[in-house]
């Protein structure tokens, strides 16, 4: 028997599945390089545009291939990829080199695309790094259509198996979640931000992702185990490890017919303390399943997206239309949107310096404000789609009122502008802040006066408070989300929050832990937002406690002073208390 071999990646989707692999192909095709004759070079530049209108027509084709009913599943993503086709620059850059160096198409497609691809990689944000895969399979797309092959085909994925893949785009990834067959994908590249990532949690498949060299190490028919929590793939594993994966599954899958369930039932402890529980989204698809888990609301919704893959920033009608799709999914259920959280390096058709600390730099709100022509376009979409449900918007990085009262201004203002002209909108919304700056925690009572509700962005506010930069190997255990000033830092802000008589939701990656759940609880936040993999434990856990319970643990646990010894103790009572693994 072939031994076990395990690999470590990203955990980018939730779940455990066991099944037989099947390896995908994705190799990419070879590209011819061919010098032209200058006469040629004409006919050169129609075929390339040729291509291009063919990759448009297939990828419209699979948006309403992939359509279902009323919704339009993955249609940002491929429409996302349609624009890459239409940017002037790289228009431009192809048939400069066509004409220029008499190179054919194929050749000169894939000079550019190694150019644009290296941009990303310089990029400070994860979230844009991932966007380079992007690029290389739209340029994959046309490459394919000049050379004659097939493209979007068809595959047959025997039921349950694990698709394995160097890369796997989103087109075919949409595909093949779409028969409903896969247990799981492991790639190569990608990240938690990916396209990969995003449609693999849309539709409840476990992922796991940046595993290095793992598809050529498996072979079509190799026995897999994926924890799409934990990151981790085995292949062939033994059985007594097959034993603990499928227990792990029989466990989840309990869970998730308790979800299923309960998904209506409130959160609420035994005492009677009621926490309402919401999703993090980015894209409409991940509504569906949000609802199926139980979410009440969507806590955070991340509006970057508009502004990917594109030549220029959308206008106000594709901000509208995009919140608009939200609200009328959610009915009258909360919707909390985020305005734009970039820096100036990031938005398409804006000049720019690179910035020695961008996380330090002209981001978020501090770029709105300077930039009010992109802010103004943002808000009043915003007021537009109010009428269309239960909006709450809030403003992200906010160090301090001044901020927080300019940007108010600007939203005011176009509220005026759009009554002035007649323009439909909704009631007046309330109006939030993320607190995720350091500044912000220690002046929230002052903000609380201001602002309509809190939500704790623990991502940005642990980096921030700790000096830590999360992507940076060498400092990244030092991100320590029960350190014992963190925990101040939110007891400060909830506390804050509460005297000013406004609700104080969690919306980063601490909320969904369910590890940290009573800690939370006990620290008195409204409202947890996080994916709908994670609502389920979260909830459970919440209505199998009492409020007097998880404010005991809390007391204990911050009588310690060092994160590892905080960490220790709330790992040993939340064993205790849960003993079934579900954690």
């Amino acid at each position: 028997m072939t031994a076990p071999v395990s690999f470590q990646g990203i955990g980018a989707s939730p779940g455990v599945a066991v099944g037989q692999a099947f390896v995908l192909d994705a190799r990419k095709v070879r590209t011819p390089k061919v010098k032209l004759k200058p006469e040629e070079a004409d006919t050169e530049v129609m075929r390339f545009k040729t291509a291009i209108t063919l990759s448009d027509v297939q990828l419209e084709d699979l948006k309403v291939k992939l359509a279902t009913g009323a919704e339009n599943e993955h249609g940002l993503i491929l429409e996302a990829h349609r624009m890459m086709l239409h940017d002037p620059m790289f228009l431009v850059e192809v048939t400069r080199l066509i004409k220029e160096e008499t190179i054919n198409a194929e050749w000169a497609v894939r000079r550019v695309c190694r150019r644009l691809r290296h941009q990303f990689d310089n990029l400070e944000d994860e979230y844009f790094r991932e966007r380079k895969s992007d690029i290389e399979f739209v340029t994959d797309r046309i490459v394919r259509n000049l050379m004659g092959e097939i493209v979007d085909q068809e595959l047959e994925v025997p039921v349950g198996a694990i698709v394995v893949a160097h890369d796997i785009s989103p087109a075919d990834a949409a595909m093949l979640v779409k028969t409903g067959k896969v247990g799981a994908f492991v790639t190569d590249l990608g990240g938690h931000t990916s396209h990969m990532a995003i449609v693999a949690r849309a539709r409840d498949v476990p992922a796991v992702l940046a595993l290095g060299k793992a598809a050529d190490a498996i072979r079509s028919g190799d026995t897999i185990a994926v924890d799409g929590r934990r990151g981790l793939v085995l292949v062939n594993p033994s059985e007594e490890q097959l034993a603990l994966f499928r227990e792990t599954m029989r466990r989840q899958l309990a869970t998730e017919a308790i979800a299923l369930k309960t998904a209506e039932l409130p959160s609420i402890t035994i005492d009677g303390v009621r926490v309402r529980l919401n999703g993090n989204i980015e894209f409409v698809d991940e509504i569906p399943s949000l609802l199926a888990h139980g979410a009440e609301g969507i806590g955070l919704y991340r509006t970057e997206f508009l502004f990917l893959d594109r030549p220029a920033p959308p206008t106000e009608e594709e901000h509208y239309e995009a919140y608009k799709a939200v609200l009328l999914a959610m009915g009258d259920r909360p919707v909390t949107i985020r305005t734009l959280d970039l820096g100036g390096d990031k938005i398409p058709g804006k000049k720019w310096e690179k910035e020695i600390n961008p996380a330090l730099g002209l981001r978020a709100i501090r770029y709105c404000l300077q930039h009010r022509d992109l802010f103004r376009a943002q808000l009043r979409a915003l007021l537009r789609a109010s009428v269309h449900g239960n909006l709450k918007v809030m403003f992200p990085m906010v160090s301090g009122v001044s901020e927080l009262r300019e940007a108010r201004s600007e939203l005011e203002a176009c509220r005026s502008e759009l009554s002035r002209q007649g323009v439909p909108m909704g009631r007046r919304f309330p109006v939030g802040i993320m607190v995720e700056t350091p500044s912000a925690a220690w002046i929230a009572d002052r903000l609380a006066s201001e602002a309509e509700f809190f939500s704790i962005g623990t991502n940005d506010l642990i980096q921030y408070s700790l000096a830590i930069d999360r992507q940076n190997r060498d400092v990244a255990y030092l991100y320590r989300p029960l350190h014992l000033s963190i925990l101040r830092m939110v007891e400060h802000i909830v506390k804050a929050a509460k005297a000013a008589g406004i609700p104080v939701s969690m919306c980063g990656e601490m909320a969904g832990d369910s590890s940290l759940t009573l800690v939370l609880l006990a620290l008195g936040l409204d409202e947890f937002s996080m994916t709908s993999g994670q609502i389920a434990v979260v909830k459970r856990i919440i209505r199998s406690v009492s409020m007097s319970e998880a404010k005991e643990l809390l007391a204990k646990a911050m009588q310690f002073s060092t994160a590892e010894e905080i960490e220790r103790f709330v790992k040993h009572e939340m064993d205790q208390r849960f003993s079934n693994g579900d954690l």
